[in-house]
């Protein structure tokens, strides 16, 4: 299973839990499914982190490869998505906004490829504004928390005896 990580995951991380000075391990375990083939997230994503001139942003800045820019099935996805955002009831500024963020390209991206979409955005009943996992659960392509992958993964971040 390739999974593509939302920024908020990236930034959550840093901020929240997994902060780079008390869990590195987090960030060793990325890196390694990176290397491994089954985690990325795409350049818009990696453009928008390092945008925040922070520790982030300069883990991000020496992390390209797990940024991938889009392929040519990625960009046909692009109108299956765009198609579903205008047919579905949003608002016409939540549907223009939509289709200038990451998250549409993110969401493009794991459709052409059959990858997991990993965020911590829920799915929201709101027409102002579109959620990755409505657009997810729409599009049929598989959504689910950081928690989750890494359960999945089994990653382990344990202290040396």
């Amino acid at each position: 299973m390739t999974y593509l990580l939302d920024a908020d995951v990236f930034i959550q991380a840093k901020n929240l839990h997994y902060g780079f000075d008390f869990c590195p391990a987090f960030w060793d375990w990325l890196d390694r499914a990176n290397l491994d083939g089954r985690v990325f997230s795409i350049e818009r994503v990696g453009t928008e982190i390092r945008a925040g001139g922070d520790e982030l942003a300069e883990w991000a800045a020496a992390r390209a490869p797990m940024f991938l820019a889009p392929d040519q099935s990625a960009l046909l996805s692009l109108q299956a998505v765009s198609e579903w955002a205008v047919a579905a009831d949003y608002e016409p500024a939540a549907v223009s906004t939509f289709m200038q963020v990451a998250d549409y390209y993110l969401i493009a991206q794991a459709h052409a490829g059959g990858h997991v979409v990993v965020t911590h955005e829920k799915v929201a009943t709101t027409p102002k504004k579109i959620k990755i996992p409505n657009a997810c659960i729409a599009l049929r392509v598989k959504c689910m928390t950081p928690y989750e992958m890494l359960r999945v993964e089994r990653a382990r971040f344990v202290l040396p005896a």
